[in-house]
Formats: structure tokens, sequence, C-alpha cells
């Protein structure tokens, strides 16, 4: 649904700019100390057509104001710098490694009579901190998930190496951030569970440690439905960003024409009748394939403590998906694919069929769903649990929510209001003619509600969004 911002809607010759990537660049001020060598500090710098010197002025300036905002907090040095035109992101993921990302402030341009040129007026205030330093917390996340960390890379094959797989992996990542597709959601970072009953969710525990006997290779398995987590056997941090690599980047590029009658196949009736609709998303796109390749991208885990490297294979059937990580120091074979496939892919169709039985059910139970009068989000922090009504789709490219911008940014300012307090807490917006917004914190979750009450007062709104946690959060909200 296009919306038109009250800004917008005054002129319509107003041309209005989101928020763009300007630059975006890694140094280490421990690789040119002398002067003359302060190239060498650049391990890499979008966009590449800058000319030398300008990078090198820009890494001095960031090294600057790192170094002064430590005079007055030696422990947190900048996170962010606001000038008019655009902003600046500081991140140093590992010690002495700093990522810059500059985003320029959203603008509108008003043209002008008489043929002057176009008025334009920058909109600091619409940039929130805490999602575009989110944002770059994630490019970091995203790399070592893919190639370890950037201190254990140079010590196996110097900086020639390093900058090699910086180059690689950002050129092709930057080009996936969508900034003006940015909110809240990102601030979170949490993952979607799929609501399941009991029985079928020890089927599926059933399942997976069924597998991992018989492929004792399998270190650790994931199982996902309809691009929702149902189980994880990876550290929380691990999954948090596979999850995101899963969801925003590979099941999008995969997606399918819908099979007929796709989540309830002929099942297979006769003993040793196979016939599954499992198929590899990495590694070989097909079996039968005399010439088909059997590498698999490789992934980091646990990078704290033991720094394992494995292989990931994402094996799909129908809506369900399960991703099994092998140690990369294991040779993958056709014999091994072959294993796998003829063991996963029925039991897998079997389990999507029954999921998608029991969550048809579930949902004739509970009855129609009727058009709330409310939009929500919802994060749990200690489990990553995140649910939202507001947006209808988001991935890397594309972030479609049903609400207005102005709105999205509210939720945001009252995030951060919340991040600078440890206490419980709750905050009631007045937004624009028919809306109210309401924050909830409360032991370590947090409720985001947009009510559509025209005429509604403050004592409304709060009976209205007690009303909303008693059916939709009991248990878990304890605020009066």
């Amino acid at each position: 649904m296009l919306m038109i911002s009250p800004r917008m809607a005054s002129g319509m010759q107003e041309k209005q700019y989101t928020p763009s990537l300007l630059s975006f660049f890694i140094y280490n001020p421990k690789f040119g100390p002398r002067e003359g060598e302060e190239e060498k500090k650049i391990l890499f710098y979008h966009p590449i057509e800058i000319e030398k010197n300008e990078k090198i002025r820009n890494v001095g300036l960031c090294e600057a104001i790192v170094q002064f905002t430590r005079t007055f907090c030696p422990t947190k040095p900048a996170k962010s710098l606001h000038t008019q035109k655009n902003r600046q992101f500081f991140h140093e993921p590992e010690e002495n490694y700093w990522m810059v990302m500059v985003v320029r402030n959203p603008m509108v341009e008003k043209p002008n009579k008489d043929g002057k040129p176009p008025t334009v007026e920058y909109q600091e205030e619409e940039i929130i901190d805490s999602v575009y330093g989110s944002v770059l917390q994630q490019c970091y996340s995203m790399y070592k998930l893919f190639n370890g960390t950037f201190s254990r890379t140079f010590e196996a094959g110097g900086m020639e190496l390093l900058i090699q797989k910086l180059e690689k992996f950002f050129y092709r990542y930057l080009q996936t951030l969508h900034l003006q597709s940015c909110d809240l959601l990102d601030v979170f970072g949490g993952i979607s569970f799929f609501p399941l009953d009991k029985m079928t969710y020890l089927k599926i525990q059933s399942f997976v440690n069924r597998v991992e006997e018989s492929l004792s290779l399998v270190k650790y398995t994931a199982f996902l439905y309809n691009d929702q987590l149902i189980w994880s056997g990876l550290e929380q941090d691990d999954m948090q960003i596979l999850y995101k690599y899963l969801t925003t980047s590979l099941f999008p590029r995969h997606t399918e024409p819908e099979l007929a009658g796709r989540d309830s196949p002929l099942r297979p009736e006769v003993a040793g009748n196979l016939l599954h609709y499992g198929r590899f998303l990495t590694g070989p796109a097909n079996l039968k394939d005399p010439d088909a390749k059997f590498r698999f991208p490789k992934i980091f885990v646990n990078t704290e403590d033991s720094y394992e490297e494995l292989h990931l294979i994402v094996y799909k059937a129908m809506s369900a998906a399960v991703c099994f990580m092998v140690n990369a120091a294991v040779d993958l074979s056709r014999e091994l694919c072959e294993q796998l496939d003829s063991l996963v892919g029925p039991q897998l169709t079997l389990l999507a069929s029954d999921i998608c039985e029991q969550y048809n059910i579930n949902r004739r139970i509970s009855g129609p769903e009727k058009e709330p009068q409310f939009k929500f989000i919802y994060f749990n922090h200690m489990n990553l649990a995140e649910k939202s009504t507001i947006h209808m789709r988001k991935t890397a490219s594309v972030s479609l929510t049903s609400v207005h911008p102005d709105l999205m940014k509210i939720l945001g300012d009252i995030n951060c209001d919340f991040a600078r307090v440890d206490e419980d807490e709750e905050i009631i917006v007045k937004a624009m003619t028919d809306y109210w917004v309401v924050g909830k914190k409360s032991d370590q979750r947090e409720l985001y509600v947009i009510l559509n009450q025209k005429n509604a007062n403050l004592i409304e709104v709060n009976e209205e969004v007690k009303r909303l946690c008693a059916t939709q959060f009991n248990n878990i909200f304890f605020l009066d």
C-alpha cells in the first residue's frame, strides 16, 4: 500500500529522498602508524572509486573522533556522529578493527519559483541511531558467520588474505543493504518461532535425534517451518544470524512454483514407497546430475570459544527446512548426500504434512481471525522471540509495513527511551489524528502497540492495552 507522508501531500512537486549509503569502510590504526603509511590502515573502502587521499582523510577523521571521545569515556568511544547532511556510525567488533558506515540523511527537495535551484531540507531527526547502529553490527555478524573473525584470518594469511576476504564479501553484501527499509526489527534481530502443539514438537525432536544418530557426522541441526524456527541445537547468537541469512537471503532465492496441494502430499501408504519432495537448497541442485557439485557453504560458529568451521547443508521438503551442520574437515561426497536424501526426504515430507495439518486444525478451533483494532510488535530479550502484526513482509530488500512511517519512527524513539533505563516502564503517545502508540517494557520483554481509536482518551487506551495483554500475552506481562 502506497503511503504519502503529510510532507508530500502539501506540495506534490516536492521530492523526498530516503536514507542511503554514502560510504562504508574498515580500518585498523595499528597497520599504518607512521606518516606516509596511512593507506595501509584501510582494509576495505566502498565506494572503490573514491580517490586515495580522500579515503585517508576520511579514515583519519574517524580515528580523531574516536580518540577524542575516548578522553571523556575510555571504555565507550563514539558510536555515531550527527551532521546536517549525514550520520556516521562507528563499531569496533574486534580490538583495533573499526567499521564505519556513513548514511545520507533523508531529505526533501522543494521547488523554487523564478527558475531558482530547488531548496534542500535535510531531515536529520528522521534517522534513529539504534536502528542503523544495529545494521552495522549485523554487517560484522554476517561476515563472521561465513568468514570467521578478522584477527583469525590475519593470523592465517596476513593482510593480503584479510583484504581479499573483505572485498569478496562486502562488495556483494552491501548491495543487499536497503537502508530505507530498516526499522525497529533490525534493533531486535529477533527470531520468529512457529507455534506448535506438544505432540508435533516431540515428533520433530525425535526426527532430529534419529537423523543425528544415523548420520553421526551431523554436529548441529536446526528445523524451520514456513520461515519460522522450531528447533535449534546452535548457540543463540549463532542461530540469530544464521536465521537472518536463511530468511532474508537463502529461502527467498529458492521460492518455487507451489506444488499442487503443497502441504498435503499423497502419504506413502506402501512400505518402501519413498515418495518425497525433499531437495538440497545448498550443495547439489540435482542428485541425478552426473556433474553435480558437492560443495556446501562453510560457516563459523562459537568463535569466542572453540571456533568451529562447518559445512552448512540446507535441505527442504515443502514448507519444512532442516539445516545440518557438519565439521568442515569432512569431505562431503555424493554417497553421503544420497544417503541423507533417502533418509531425510521421506521423513521430512511426512513431518511437513503433519505440521500443516495440526496448524490448520488449531486455526479452525481458534475461529476466524477478525481484523483487530490494534497492531503490535513483541520481543523477548531472553529467547529472542519476535512477533509482528505490523510487518506484512520483511526481507533484506523490502519491508512492507501496514502503518505510516511516522508511526514506525515513534516506535523506534520509544525503544531508545527503554534502552536508557533498566526498570520496567510504560510510555503512551498520542500520534496522528486517529492513532495512539503504547510501549510496555517488563522483565526483559517489550511490547509496542498501535491503536486506531479516533475518540479514545488515555484511560480507554490503557484499558484496551490491558485487554490485549490479557488475551494475547497472558502469563507474560505483570504490569498493572
